[in-house]
């Protein structure tokens, strides 16, 4: 499909998981990390084979069943067949339809939540271009609002603390923790696989290396999780291996035990915090006749009380760090561990302190715990979206099956909107979604489904119009990141794949439809509007008297070094240092133990304080083990799972699981072996690795592996790659927050001693010949 590439020198370039340089050698692209990142992320190896892999989508697709019935649910997404189109008779189809919808319903009935992480590109980042071209071209959509990865921590953190983004990228910096912290307290560990990923880009990758310099110089650090990888093992001191999603009971039976012993700092409590009073009579069972002491975490933890005593005892007097991972918040009740970690750090006086304190997710993403760029980095700008319309972005189930219902979100009564186009660009939610048979159920309700996407995801095998876009290395654009210094010029390295396009010529094309093409494009080319977003960097530098490359001399060069502000821990610092002048911007102005706020909404599920809350999922015959479905190694959630690093880590074509001894040895399954996990909503395969480093009771599967059913005609059918979404929970983490529950859930496993099924996730669609299309209005 493609010429053979001629040798060329190395180009720069940049992605979410580390900047790079690639070549072309003998036919090859070889890809080299920076010469400055002293520990370079492998997923960039996924970079070559993706290039030309039988996965990549070659020509615009429309499903056969839109052809011939036009827009209208269709439970044939999915498992339909496809036909090749040429592009201006996609954008003419296209275009009649979003008028069409448009028209007849408003924007108000077009979702462009288009989540997932698409490029470290700032001008072809594939949620910025979907945005603008909805906004300018269409009059708005109905967006989503937080993330799967925080989606609860970041609607709680402003009740209790303030600002998100100040919390996570000012409050504790990684050279404070090298410093000067005692001991670490990470709740769900800092797995240094999450932190080798940051939006925007990373040029050098210091997580691992600062753990280890903190460890030498003394610091201790105290892993809270089921997986004894969630650490690495030069600072893996000491593993709690309590229960999965327990965390708030060990947490408490701590605090419990620091009030018993007096060693809590009453005056830091007095001085900066809101409700401990309140919060002390729960603590202390005066309010519910149940004292949370070390005795009761250690029946729902499942650790000895005393070394709940033991740990709670090594905090006083010591500069303590208490770290809740993501994940702890990525399940029921997920706001309750963010709050109870912050409450354990006002109680020990460590709130604000250089290297102590509430470190919620420093070791999740590489853009947290570093120093802030002293110039500007532009965006793509967006436009107005006329539409005031949203839901969380983990209830796009719930809101395609149920339009019009009523749902509670952070003290307000709303309703899903009546959706009846979805566009999505730069993301599969059929990796990051939860309950996957249910989201195909979801997304047989709508009108029209369009997906831009450069391989052939579940995501687009379950669309109307499949429009094939371009990877990064196909394509100029400038990679950077407000928490790292170095600017990369990401050049092109090679030509489009087939017929793709960037998603700005796609909407270009789109836009013309619609009358708007001007308004789009502001008359600038891809090269033009690059330009125009350095221009900012430019003038910041040069603004502090600082070397100012102009944009030919930033592009020939590959890099800029951008200057950055010290760490100043933020406003919570500055609230410590100076509670009356300088109070957080919540209710009360302090550390809200306790929140009227949230107490006067009244929701059963998140309460007025921290609360001890138990799982929905529990373990019982028919689901005896729990699922932890965390982040995985080999590539970046799914993107790139066909690329050569994600392949070679899985194990007969399949994703990796592990289990523990005791239980693989209760079902006869040995290393090496296929398993079969399942539940009531769904059931997938994977190759399993038996290891102690997994507590008994529980199996870990990570996410990321493509969705492949065996057979798409069926309504359950086994997914034979091992996608852990299939058993997953789709329910929102409290009436408060509606964040993503994905992390933990039940099941049941077994040996799998059938025939293999082969995987086809990577197989892209036969075309079809092309039915007579139907009678829509086109665009003018």
């Amino acid at each position: 499909m493609t010429k053979q590439v001629k040798d060329t020198p190395a180009k720069s370039h940049s992605s979410h998981w580390g900047a790079f340089s690639g070549q072309w050698v003998d036919g090859k692209l070889v890809i080299t990390p920076h010469p400055i990142d002293p520990d370079p992320n492998p997923i960039i190896q996924n970079f070559p084979e993706a290039l030309r892999h039988k996965a990549r989508i070659a020509k615009p697709m429309v499903r056969r069943g839109w052809l011939e019935n036009g827009p209208g649910p269709d439970d044939r997404r999915g498992r339909d067949e496809f036909v090749e189109m040429e592009w201006d008779e996609v954008f003419d189809l296209l275009g009649g339809e979003l008028k069409r919808v448009k028209d007849q319903h408003g924007a108000k009935a077009i979702y462009g939540g288009s989540y997932g992480w698409s490029s470290a590109g700032r001008f072809h980042h594939a949620q910025s271009q979907i945005h603008r071209f909805l906004n300018v071209a269409v009059g708005g959509y109905v967006r989503s609002v937080n993330s799967y990865s925080a989606g609860a921590s970041t609607v709680l953190i402003p009740h209790i603390l303030g600002n998100y983004e100040d919390m996570t990228r000012r409050n504790i910096g990684w050279d404070e923790v090298v410093e000067h912290t005692d001991i670490v307290l990470a709740f769900g560990g800092m797995n240094v696989k999450n932190s080798r990923v940051a939006g925007g880009g990373i040029s050098r990758h210091t997580e691992h290396g600062d753990m280890i310099k903190a460890s030498q110089r003394g610091a201790q650090f105290v892993l809270i999780s089921p997986l004894k990888s969630d650490l690495p093992d030069e600072v893996n001191q000491e593993w709690l291996p309590a229960r999965p999603g327990t965390d708030v009971a060990l947490m408490l039976g701590i605090a419990h035990t620091a009030v018993t012993d007096g060693t809590h700092d009453r005056a830091f409590l007095d001085s900066h915090s809101h409700g401990w009073d309140i919060f002390e009579d729960y603590l202390m069972g005066r309010s519910d006749g149940l004292p949370k002491d070390a005795a009761w975490a250690s029946g729902i933890t499942g650790l000895k009380a005393d070394d709940i005593l033991a740990l709670a005892r090594r905090l006083p007097g010591k500069r303590a760090l208490f770290v809740v991972a993501h994940s702890l918040q990525r399940a029921r009740h997920g706001e309750q561990p963010v709050w109870m970690a912050s409450v354990l750090s006002a109680m020990f006086g460590q709130s604000g302190l250089p290297g102590g304190g509430f470190g919620y997710a420093l070791g999740a993403i590489a853009n947290y715990g570093r120093r802030q760029n002293a110039v500007p980095i532009a965006g793509l700008p967006q436009g107005k979206n006329g539409v005031s319309d949203f839901i969380p972005v983990a209830r796009i189930s719930d809101m395609l099956l149920n339009p019009g219902a009523p749902f509670d979100y952070n003290g307000s009564k709303m309703n899903y909107p009546d959706i009846k186009l979805v566009y999505w660009a730069g993301g599969n939610p059929f990796h990051h979604h939860q309950d996957l048979n249910r989201l195909k159920r979801a997304f047989a309700k709508v009108d029209t489904l369009v997906v831009h996407d450069l391989a052939w995801t579940a995501t687009a095998r379950h669309a109307d119009f499949v429009l094939p876009c371009t990877m990064t290395l196909e394509r100029d654009d400038i990679g950077s990141s407000q928490t790292d210094p170095m600017m990369v010029a990401m050049h092109q390295m090679a030509e489009p794949f087939g017929e793709a396009r960037d998603d700005y010529a796609i909407f270009t094309g789109l836009a013309e439809r619609l009358g708007a093409s001007d308004a789009f494009t502001e008359g600038r080319s891809p090269r033009e509007w690059l330009q125009h977003l350095y221009q900012p960097t430019y003038d910041g530098l040069k603004a502090k008297g600082l070397d100012a490359p102009d944009f030919d001399a930033f592009w020939a060069a590959g890099e800029v070094m951008l200057p950055q502000l010290p760490l100043d821990g933020g406003t919570l610092r500055a609230f410590r240092e100076d509670p009356v002048g300088k109070p957080l911007p919540t209710t009360s102005g302090k550390i809200e133990i306790y929140s009227t706020t949230i107490a006067g909404f009244n929701y059963a599920d998140c309460p007025g304080h921290p609360t001890w809350m138990a799982p929905e999922d529990m373990v019982d015959e028919v689901s005896p083990l729990q699922l932890v479905a965390n982040q995985p190694a080999s590539r970046l959630h799914s993107q790139f799972d066909f690329g050569g690093h994600s392949a070679a880590e899985k194990r007969r074509g399949r994703e990796v699981a592990r289990l523990n001894p005791k239980d693989a040895e209760a079902r006869g399954i040995r290393d090496g072996d296929i398993i079969k996990l399942f539940n009531p909503r769904g059931s997938c395969l994977a190759a399993v690795v038996v290891t102690e480093d997994v507590m008994a009771g529980v199996v870990q599967l990570p996410t990321g592996a493509w969705y492949d059913p065996q057979d798409p005609t069926e309504e359950m059918s086994l997914c034979v790659h091992g996608n852990p979404n299939v058993l997953t929970r789709d329910t929102g983490t409290s009436s408060l927050a509606q964040g993503c529950t994905g992390q933990l859930t039940t099941v049941n496993v077994e040996k799998f001693t059938g025939n293999l099924p082969p995987i086809q996730a990577f197989d892209p669609p036969v075309p079809v010949i092309r039915p007579k299309p139907p009678k829509l209005e086109a665009a003018e």
